[in-house]
């Protein structure tokens, strides 16, 4: 994947991951259980596509920007939140699927020591199920939803509580604004992906790379790493 040289970049490197739309295309399970809370409260269903731009925030910003998208306003957040929950989790894996290149990727990083991570601002327990139903638990330190750091991205905290310390040198791997605004927070590079999910266009987001394939993680960053060996 890549020469000696630059595959020692990442010993001792940690990579923090976000989720949805980076590293598991989420987006039919996220409408299933979407347009299952919204539709008995008087929505029209949601598409697909529209979808994909309204994640990346959490499951009441999701909620609040469906409904914001039919001119209504979300009534009874905490009990909307606590439906999609319970229904999302019922079948959190039922058509979500590791984007392509994912597993080989990370085996590849782990197998060169780097120490990676997942940043999400879906919650923990639905991370927790959904890295464990597709088989990728495995490949991750740790799985820092919101509810385990003390300030959710686009804070910094998110993501330094998510690459723990001790690194040699350290990123962000990511699809939308929050994340490009932890990395920036925090002082660190961030590569976006333009396959993800995002309201704006991925190379507007002041991203430090913006690529299009999973596969190329390992080339970018070490394209962004080699003047810090």
């Amino acid at each position: 994947m890549l020469d000696s040289r630059d595959a020692a970049l990442f010993a001792n490197a940690a990579i923090a991951f976000d989720l949805d739309g980076t590293l598991v295309d989420t987006a039919p399970d996220l409408l299933r259980a979407l347009n299952a809370v919204i539709e008995p409260r008087g929505l029209e269903p949601v598409e697909l596509g529209a979808v994909r731009a309204m994640v990346g925030r959490g499951a009441r910003a999701l909620l609040e920007r469906a409904h914001a998208a039919q001119s209504m306003q979300l009534e009874d957040p905490e009990a909307a939140v606590a439906d999609f929950i319970e229904i999302y989790k019922s079948d959190v894996a039922a058509h979500s699927t590791p984007f392509e290149g994912v597993e080989t990727t990370l085996a590849w990083l782990r197998a060169q020591g780097c120490r990676l991570s997942v940043c999400t601002n879906k919650p923990s327990v639905l991370s927790d199920m959904l890295i464990g139903e597709l088989g990728l638990a495995g490949y991750f330190d740790r799985i820092v939803g919101p509810d385990r750091t003390t300030a959710k991205k686009p804070a910094a905290d998110h993501l330094l509580d998510a690459l723990g310390q001790g690194w040699s040198r350290a990123a962000l791997i990511g699809d939308s604004e929050p994340d490009v605004g932890s990395a920036a927070a925090a002082g660190l590079p961030v590569v976006i992906m333009s396959y993800g999910y995002s309201e704006r266009p991925a190379d507007s987001l002041g991203a430090d790379r913006v690529i299009h394939a999973f596969s190329d993680v390992p080339l970018a960053l070490a394209g962004l790493w080699r003047g810090t060996t």
